[in-house]
């Protein structure tokens, strides 16, 4: 006689998601999208004279932005080790950003440096922490 099947354990439950670094996560999704349109529309400025120039710049921008995606879609399913990047890629926003402090880009500037804080805020909120934390104990 055999027994029935037992259901498997719960796993723990990677769906509470803390809201700031739900916001941290979604904010690196839209940059990621921005950086991927970035790249492919970098690819109609392309000149004969310039083309591996504008083929490199257009291939930068994309794997950053496919790369930034992948890094915010691991760090929603709380991967610490995924926090790095996403840091480092918020650090390098702010001093692109502080180029463009001045004159007609001024605006730039400020939703550059306002998006790269509310994510590093939100990667290292208490809350956020905590769950990744938890996340990586056996």
């Amino acid at each position: 006689m055999t027994t029935p099947a037992q259901p498997p354990l719960p796993s723990p439950d990677r769906r509470r998601v803390p809201p700031p670094l739900v916001v941290a996560c979604s904010l690196v999704g839209l940059e990621a999208v921005s950086l991927v349109i970035f790249g492919v529309v970098e690819l109609r400025s392309l000149e004969t004279s310039k083309l591996t120039m504008g083929l490199t710049t257009s291939l930068f921008f994309a794997l950053y932005g496919v790369g930034l995606a992948v890094f915010a879609w691991l760090l929603y399913r709380l991967q610490s080790w995924t926090r790095a990047p996403v840091v480092l890629a918020q650090l390098i926003q702010l001093g692109v950003a502080w180029s463009f402090r001045t004159g007609a880009t001024a605006v730039i500037s400020v939703v550059l440096t306002v998006v790269a804080v509310v994510v590093l805020v939100g990667v290292f909120h208490p809350a956020s922490l905590r769950a990744v934390e938890e996340a990586d104990r056996p």
